[in-house]
């Protein structure tokens, strides 16, 4: 069976970096490109990040710049989650590599009107890029074969307000217009991610294998997981990407329900605040399919079995 192609759309983000490891690590997936906008750190770091961690693992994939600012918003980074330079305290050597003469917004319209087999669009930003694709030209919602959607919370805290989780937050107008799109969605919320937790123990196992990937995760997870006991109380960091980016080639981690998402725009106390009308009281179309459980087990076995081969590979 031919890998599937995929397109990562990110913000590199310490999580974000590990999911494009885990695309390049896994041969059910033919990484197309990564495509970046403004998130977890301003859009030229986040191409930097990208481009770096590519050269890193030996990835010859196109960097795609995209929008560097939410749609209606002033734009939201997350030094204080992802260190100064997005990566933690992990030190990358500047890329030899130049970003794609291109946007994020016209490749994804071209690449998926063009396309020739069905495309797997991993979305684990703010969803500006992916709703400007939307608004440029429609018809793509019926040329990919799934969005993947890392965002929102729904029965718990969220993790940038006391409602709200930090992609939807950033650019809340993006993601209404995404959820109201009709694109093929599936959505991985901070419900689940949170509880998928990369600790010491996985990184020292991580660091038996040879070569620069293991180090560059446990220098950036080091970051990620000080910032997680500080403001959560976790004994470790959440990887909520690379869960993401695992339902492209194993949905069946997953249980999901069909239901009606949507967003909150209008209150400021309320902003970005995502909710699923389980019980059908709007009377609306299911329009996402909402993760409800993950095996988190089986899960973190694939991700450190992946980056170990991963790193052998890249240190041979």
């Amino acid at each position: 069976m031919s890998p599937q192609a995929v397109i990562l759309d990110t913000d590199p983000g310490i999580d974000d970096a590990l999911a494009i490891l885990l695309a390049l690590a896994s041969p059910e997936i033919e990484l197309l490109a990564v495509t970046v906008t403004g998130g977890n750190c301003p859009l030229d770091q986040g191409v930097r990040n990208a481009l770096s961690v590519l050269e890193l693992a030996r990835a010859d994939v196109p960097v795609v710049p995209g929008v560097a600012v939410p749609l209606l918003r002033p734009p939201l980074t997350a030094p204080e989650t992802h260190g100064a330079s997005g990566l933690g305290r992990a030190q990358l050597p500047p890329p030899r590599r130049l970003p794609a003469d291109d946007h994020a917004v016209d490749y994804l319209v071209r690449t998926l009107m063009q396309a020739v087999r069905p495309v797997t669009l991993v979305a684990v930003a703010p969803l500006t890029n992916v709703a400007l694709a939307v608004r440029r030209e429609p018809r793509i919602v019926e040329r990919l074969r799934e969005v993947i959607v890392m965002g929102g919370a729904f029965d718990v805290p969220g993790n940038t307000t006391p409602l709200a989780e930090f992609n939807i937050y950033v650019d809340p107008h993006a993601a209404a217009i995404v959820l109201h799109s009709g694109l093929p969605l599936t959505i991985i919320p901070w419900d689940i991610t949170a509880q998928v937790l990369l600790g010491p123990a996985h990184i020292e196992q991580l660091l038996r294998a040879p070569g620069p990937i293991p180090r560059f995760i446990a220098d950036a997870t080091s970051f990620y997981i000080d910032f997680h006991h500080d403001y959560f109380g976790y004994a470790g960091c959440a990887i909520n990407d690379p869960c993401a980016l695992a339902l492209a080639f194993r949905p069946e981690l997953a249980r999901v329900e069909s239901v009606f998402v949507d967003v909150e725009t209008d209150s400021p106390r309320t902003l970005g605040k995502t909710f699923a009308d389980v019980h059908r009281t709007l009377g609306r179309q299911p329009n996402a399919r909402l993760v409800r459980t993950f095996d988190r087990e089986a899960f973190l076995d694939l991700f450190l079995t992946r980056m170990i081969a991963l790193a052998r590979r890249c240190a041979g």
